[in-house]
């Protein structure tokens, strides 16, 4: 018995470091799956005031510099609707000189209108609404969100 115990002592001292020496690799690819990791947020706006439209572009700016500074990516899209369309209209969007900077600054941000919106606009104006050359446009502003949130995007509604 002595002599099994010292057998399977001698075999468990042996097998604990290399039990002990998978588990680095394992948290190392934790880190390069995490590293690799891009990280997604949608903004919603569906405001005119401009103090509601730069607190989104701040929240997405702040994002932006807290996942850089780490050496991690992140996608932002900024979704507006009805009032909020304002943000992304040549003719109205108080922030149209920031947005562009922005894009240049990083080129995957997207600035999304709804096109319901859009539509309801140009109709009502009696002409096509113009929008920033940084504006993409989609069918539907909330439809828009609800598959970005599907697709694993963090919502954040400033």
């Amino acid at each position: 018995m002595k002599r099994f115990l010292r057998h399977g002592a001698l075999a468990l001292s042996l097998a604990v470091p290399f039990v002990l020496m998978g588990a680095p690799s394992v948290s190392a690819a934790e880190q390069v799956a995490a590293a690799a990791a891009v990280h997604k947020l949608a903004i919603h706006v569906d405001d005119s005031d401009p103090a509601r439209m730069n607190m989104a572009l701040n929240n997405a700016q702040n994002a932006r510099n807290h996942y850089a500074a780490k050496g991690e990516e992140i996608r932002i899209e900024i979704v507006t609707y009805g009032p909020g369309l304002a943000m992304l209209r040549k003719d109205t969007s108080p922030v149209a000189d920031r947005i562009s900077v922005m894009a240049l600054e990083d080129p995957t941000m997207v600035f999304t209108a709804c096109g319901n919106t859009h539509a309801a606009m140009s109709k009502k104006a009696g002409a096509p609404v113009e929008l920033i050359s940084e504006a993409t446009l989609a069918p539907s502003g909330v439809v828009r969100l609800m598959e970005l949130q599907q697709e694993g995007y963090a919502y954040l509604r400033p």
